[in-house]
């Protein structure tokens, strides 16, 4: 949502769209592993910290992304709409929405495949998942489990690329072959 008000050309405030651009900045420009670190310290050791951790660096790298994909946008969709009478809802809806759907599915699958990733690291610090469970196999030598998270992880993103390509050829009207 934040992109929105983070595109130039969609921000009808100046401060407006200055707040939301910095905001994303930080949010992105703080690891995710620092992130953790402190929700570790706010919130002990478990997932929430790590889920948390992931999200606020998310928010702050799909924020700018979304926002630069909006920027990219034809302007006559937004005034044809307006022209009709259409709010700030409708432009965004039925002008920006349509033609910003197949990047935004792009890249959020991309990101859900970066974050699967990320966990496996998060957890290595002790905010949970998957990582944590791999962290735990290797300091055990459990090395048959190791390879079989391994392999999960292998798998969990073969599959996320599998569905993100499904969904962004449905999203622009091709089928995957």
């Amino acid at each position: 949502l934040m992109s929105f008000f983070a595109a130039r050309n969609l921000a009808h405030n100046y401060l407006v769209y200055w707040v939301a651009r910095r905001l994303l900045e930080i949010a992105r420009t703080v690891p995710d592993i620092v992130w953790a670190l402190l929700f570790v310290l706010a919130f002990g050791i478990g997932p929430v910290a790590g889920i948390l951790a992931i999200t606020m660096h998310t928010l702050g790298a799909q924020g700018k992304r979304f926002a630069e994909v909006n920027e990219n946008i034809s302007q006559l969709p937004i005034d044809g709409v307006r022209a009709a009478g259409g709010n700030w809802f409708h432009v965004m809806r039925f002008a920006v929405l349509p033609q910003v759907l197949p990047n935004y599915l792009s890249y959020t699958f991309w990101r859900i495949e970066l974050n699967v990733r990320s966990a496996t690291i998060v957890g290595f610090v002790g905010a949970g998942g998957i990582g944590h469970d791999l962290f735990t196999a290797v300091q055990l030598l459990y090395f048959g489990d190791v390879g079989a998270i391994l392999l999960i992880i292998v798998v969990t993103i073969m599959a996320i690329d599998i569905l993100s390509e499904k969904f962004r050829h449905s999203a622009i009207g091709k089928a995957a072959f």
